[in-house]
């Protein structure tokens, strides 16, 4: 039977290329002439000489229901026919949820290249202390993203790095959740995962230390674009599991708040390879999350809760994060294992640990 459920693949146009805002203003109108400019403050003065004559409106805190319940209010108010998001991965969710319920055009500008939030069809909800609480898909992808590499390398290279962190997740997780899947598109997103993957293992320090490189370039493509035609073609069957699922979980946790959302999906992925290392033996994550180890060392991402800013976490906050990872709507549970939150705590506390010299039952300490 085929499945109804339909693909969300793509943006319906990308314009990419070195200071480009100046003269994207054409296709814009093609969208609406009263646009609503959905940022936060730094972003939205990164574009304000482009677009001086639209209207702004500040996303935060969050992409919460309270931001979206007055950004609502303000393009009716406005009368507004078209969003253009602009920046990270919140102020983008906020913005594509924002022209979803307004049933308006989106457009996607994204200041970093953190995240591939600008092409999914997809926004993350979170609480105004900034929990995640759930996602919600969207009914397609922007109908424009416009990738400007000027305007990228005007972020923080730190921002890149969580870039390369929440993109290269898209292996580990998708590798496991399309399970033993024969469906030719799933397929095809989780070998292109697996080459996501490999871009990034091979070209991603010599971007960073070569900021508008080709390589440079490349990596951005790979974080902004590539990440997302992996989720829209593979859909439900390569959705985030652990890695996100922890990352979830470590945003109900104050001290995280600074850390980047791919930073802490980086994190996630160890986890994710030391579950199935100590739940089913599987010495193939062993391997991995050792190449990783490597690999992130290389980079500046996190590598254990102590570089998560947690040095200091009890163990009773840490299992409070680790039962909220566990509930039962978790994409935790798209392991094709059981995971217990005392499992799944002491695998948090054990991402570094020797694969040589590791105990047969890690346990927390």
């Amino acid at each position: 039977m085929i499945d109804t459920v339909p693909l969300l693949v793509a943006p319906s146009q990308v314009l990419r290329g070195e200071n480009i805002l100046s003269t994207v203003k054409e296709k814009i109108a093609y969208l609406g002439q009263n646009p609503l400019l959905v940022g936060g403050k730094n972003s939205l003065s990164l574009v304000e000489s482009d677009f001086r004559e639209f209207k702004q409106a500040l996303y935060s805190p969050d992409c919460s229901l309270s931001s979206l319940e007055r950004l609502g209010q303000l393009v009716e108010k406005n009368n507004s026919d078209l969003i253009i998001g602009v920046g990270g991965g919140k102020a983008l969710d906020t913005a594509k949820l924002l022209a979803d319920q307004s049933q308006l055009p989106i457009v996607t500008i994204p200041t970093s290249g953190a995240t591939c939030a600008a092409w999914t069809a997809l926004s993350n909800i979170y609480s105004d202390q900034g929990g995640f609480l759930y996602d919600v898909s969207l009914t397609h992808c922007p109908n424009l993203l416009i990738l400007d590499y000027a305007l990228i390398q005007t972020a923080p290279l730190r921002t890149l790095v969580a870039g390369i962190g929440d993109a290269i997740a898209k292996w580990y997780e998708a590798s496991i959740s399309s399970g033993n899947s024969t469906d030719s598109l799933t397929i095809t997103a989780v070998q292109m995962a697996r080459i996501l993957r490999d871009i990034l293992f091979q070209k991603s320090a010599t971007a960073l230390n070569n900021p508008g490189s080709h390589q440079w370039r490349e990596v951005v493509d790979a974080t902004v674009l590539l990440a997302g035609v992996i989720g829209g073609l593979g859909g439900a069957n390569c959705r985030t599991v652990a890695a996100h699922a922890v990352h979830n979980g470590l945003t109900h946790l104050r001290a995280t708040h600074n850390i980047l959302h791919g930073e802490k999906v980086a994190y996630g992925i160890l986890v994710q390879l030391r579950l199935e290392e100590m739940l089913v033996g599987n010495q193939l994550a062993a391997s991995s999350r050792g190449q990783l180890l490597k690999f992130y060392q290389e980079i500046g991402l996190p590598m254990s809760l102590e570089d998560l800013g947690l040095k200091d976490i009890t163990l009773t906050e840490l299992r409070h994060c680790a039962e909220i990872v566990c509930q039962p709507d978790s994409d935790l549970h798209r392991l094709p294992f059981s995971v217990s939150a005392e499992q799944l705590v002491a695998a948090m506390v054990s991402t570094t640990v020797s694969v040589k010299t590791e105990a047969k039952n890690p346990s927390v300490t």
